[in-house]
């Protein structure tokens, strides 16, 4: 692990039954870093972030996040400690505002139990993401794109030290795409450290200080940009030329 990484992993290898889905992954990010992780469908990179965060145990190595081996700890106690994600296909609370979408993870994260407390701090995420004047609308009358900026808000409330976009800007128009990045760069700007899983080229090269390969479950490429996407290596197996 490098000195400034705030997320670490080493040697992490998960298998389903007899098939092998990450074999012998290392992996850093450091301090306030933004990260492109790409490769094919079924690369391995949903997988790889559900290790790091929680959602699946992997059977060999470990991740350190913040100085912490986390490695044990469950989903929801990464959450709390800085290690969030938003989902590839948002899935907001129906029944709520989207205000009371941001306070659901806000007042399990701040242990806040006032409820103007709690709506005033989710007015604060909502201005971050720029949907402020739509927090009493219900997630159903949003548009795609808002409904992304919903989601990356939801993780935003648990107030992380490093955010895991998956996905984040899949089905939408270039000039949303725009939106979506230009908030990612904002986040970014204000400390956090963000994964970026992407299969839209343009804004990945735009977005990543360093980009990650991931190509049947092994890493075969990292460093800049665009070093790594002249990679013979990359473009044999990722670009498929």
């Amino acid at each position: 692990m490098s000195g400034s990484a705030i997320l670490s992993a080493r040697g992490v290898v998960k298998r389903f039954g007899g098939f092998t889905a990450l074999n012998g992954i290392d992996f850093d990010l450091n301090d306030r870093e933004r990260v492109g992780l790409i490769g094919p469908n079924g690369s391995g990179k949903s997988t790889f972030v559900n290790c790091l965060t929680g959602a699946l145990r992997q059977e060999e190595g470990n991740v350190v996040f913040a100085g912490t081996d986390i490695t044990k700890m469950p989903a929801w106690r990464r959450a709390g400690s800085g290690l969030a994600r938003s989902f590839q296909i948002p899935r907001p609370f129906r029944g709520l505002t989207v205000r009371q979408n941001i306070g659901v993870p806000l007042s399990f994260i701040s242990k806040l139990s006032n409820q103007d407390e709690i709506n005033a701090k989710a007015d604060h995420v909502l201005g971050q993401i720029g949907l402020l004047d739509k927090a009493n609308l219900s997630p159903k009358n949003l548009s795609q794109v808002d409904l992304r900026k919903l989601e990356l808000g939801r993780a935003l409330a648990a107030q992380p030290k490093v955010l895991i976009a998956d996905e984040a800007m899949a089905g939408l128009s270039d000039s949303e795409v725009d939106e979506i990045l230009d908030l990612l760069m904002h986040l970014n700007d204000s400390g956090i450290g963000i994964i970026l899983i992407e299969h839209i080229m343009r804004a990945v090269m735009r977005f990543s200080q360093r980009v990650v390969v991931f190509v049947a479950g092994t890493k075969i490429a990292d460093g800049d940009p665009r070093e790594v996407m002249d990679h013979p290596e990359v473009v044999r197996a990722y670009l498929g030329q």
